[in-house]
């Protein structure tokens, strides 16, 4: 049993809802809040759609960085690349615009252009439990941010009505409590899964074992971003980068006659105006704990 399913029961066996209380919600989505000192401050932006997407990355990014003084971006690009999948283009530009590494879940391999740079690349990230047998990429990788903190992001994918790959719980488990040397303190995990149960089952299993544990996937924001009691922030979705006016980031009309007649369409990216989704998150580097996280929303006329 993990440090965290011990904590949580009582010595009679059973889960203790009191540690409950414990819980710290997030602050007020776009407030600003200041950095506590010494804090590392990340910044994790939900799955990117399309061209859209990618340009409200590189109009909003820079300005975020600078105005809030982030030290290190993540951003879920699998849907970069026309709506599916990545290529070496929209990666670098990504890169350029101010990600620093660029995580993935089930439409990483929608183009094979990518393969090779899967390999050569340490910043762009495939889900850790494909395994490693004839799969190209890495699942996880470590990293400096601006201010010097060295920091781990592992990529991990949910198995429920997905492909039936390794299991996250225990892949993580070898990667957290087996390497042959620890991971730096600060560890942010990416969480590309279905199911909001199952991504809120491995925030709880991680609890105290990592700085971050967010959603992604379902490109739908949630609001229930919070401070765990092992002191590891949670937010099940960080939403999508991509038109607002849309069916999780594709035209209503490529859409729709899936759910009226179930007939097989070929889903387009939408346009007009893009909401970009992001959760900002405060750590403290000595211990790896999230001192403070908040949600931030920008919508950009692309």
């Amino acid at each position: 049993m993990s440090d965290t399913l011990s904590r949580m029961r009582s010595p009679s066996g059973s889960f203790d809802s009191r540690l409950a209380g414990r819980v710290r919600l997030g602050n007020a989505p776009n407030a600003g809040t200041p950095r506590p000192a010494g804090a590392l401050r990340v910044l994790m932006i939900g799955d990117v759609i399309g061209k859209p997407g990618r340009v409200a990355v590189e109009h909003e990014l820079p300005g975020l960085r600078e105005e809030r003084g982030i030290d290190f971006v993540t951003a879920n690009g699998e849907n970069v690349a026309g709506g599916l999948g990545l290529t070496v283009s929209t990666a670098e530009a990504l890169f350029a615009a101010g990600v620093d590494v660029i995580t993935s879940g089930n439409h990483i391999w929608d183009k094979r252009e990518i393969y090779p740079y899967l390999e050569s690349s340490d910043r762009v990230l495939r889900p850790l439990n494909y395994g490693t047998h004839d799969v190209p990429g890495r699942g996880w990788g470590i990293y400096h941010a601006l201010d010097g903190t060295e920091l781990a992001v592992i990529n991990l994918q949910g198995r429920t009505f997905m492909q039936p790959i390794d299991n996250p719980f225990t892949d993580a488990d070898k990667l957290l409590d087996e390497s042959s040397e620890p991971l730096p303190p600060v560890r942010l995990v990416d969480f590309h899964c279905e199911l909001t149960s199952e991504k809120n089952a491995l925030g709880l299993y991680l609890d105290g074992r990592v700085s971050v544990v967010v959603g992604t996937h379902t490109h739908v924001v949630t609001g229930d971003e919070r401070i765990l009691p092992g002191g590891t922030a949670y937010q099940t979705d960080l939403g999508m980068t991509g038109p607002v006016w849309s069916v999780i980031g594709f035209t209503p009309e490529s859409v729709l006659p899936r759910f009226v007649n179930a007939l097989p369409t070929r889903f387009q990216v939408g346009d007009g105006p893009v909401i970009l989704n992001a959760t900002q998150i405060d750590i403290d580097p000595a211990t790896g704990r999230a001192l403070a996280i908040e949600r931030i929303q920008r919508l950009v006329e692309v």
